[in-house]
């Protein structure tokens, strides 16, 4: 039996309203995930850099154990997003956002669209990218709670993202045409790179 074996839909707690409707989800792709938000090429970067200064001062023991030291953090990092990827679901409704995280303690997040204030789009590498949130006036979310479903270092305000999601563009899209749709009074700019939905700002970022 699973832990998720109670979800009436995959991804969410509960059924869904008769006038809403899911129109994506999807979950991180774990290598991405890996390198993009755990940082493991840094992690290597800095073992890589002290066995190379022990090197220098015929250390042959410290440099020994920090080769050992980078194969047991990238292993344990890769396992980590393996876990996220295989138990993280995003998923996009008519009416709002649900983002199922958690490895150990899996919890649901709801994002209604009308408390979204920016949608960023930035491409990880080929069709792979993050979209970072931006919300109005939602009680704060932890950035504990939300890791590694967050932007890096913004503590104070958390700002919750999706993750190294496949085929990043057209669920940019999806999520600026729902937005749309929910608030009939938004201003769109065709030909522009951003759409303003109210205070809603959808831009693709290069990588």
């Amino acid at each position: 039996m699973s832990e998720y074996d109670h979800e009436p839909i995959r991804g969410l707690p509960e059924d869904l309203p008769a006038d809403e409707h899911i129109i994506w989800q999807g979950a991180p792709q774990w290598q991405r995930m890996a390198l993009s938000a755990l940082h493991i090429r840094l992690s290597l970067v800095y073992f890589a850099v002290i066995a190379g200064a022990a090197l220098l001062r015929s250390d042959a023991a410290t440099a020994a154990a920090m080769a050992v030291c980078a194969v047991l953090v990238t292993g344990f990092l890769s396992v980590f997003a393996f876990g996220v990827g295989r138990t993280t679901v995003y998923t996009l409704t008519n009416k709002r956002l649900v983002l199922r995280i958690g490895v150990a303690l899996n919890k649901c997040i709801n994002i209604p669209l009308t408390e979204i204030d920016t949608a960023n789009l930035k491409m990880v590498a080929g069709d792979t990218g993050s979209i970072v949130l931006t919300l109005k006036g939602m009680p704060r979310m932890g950035y504990v709670m939300l890791w590694p479903h967050a932007r890096s270092l913004r503590f104070v305000r958390p700002q919750p993202m999706l993750r190294a999601i496949p085929d990043a563009q057209n669920v940019a899209a999806m999520l600026r045409d729902a937005a749309v749709n929910i608030q009939p009074s938004a201003e769109v700019r065709d030909g522009a790179p951003t759409v303003s939905v109210q205070n809603q700002d959808f831009r693709g970022v290069p990588a």
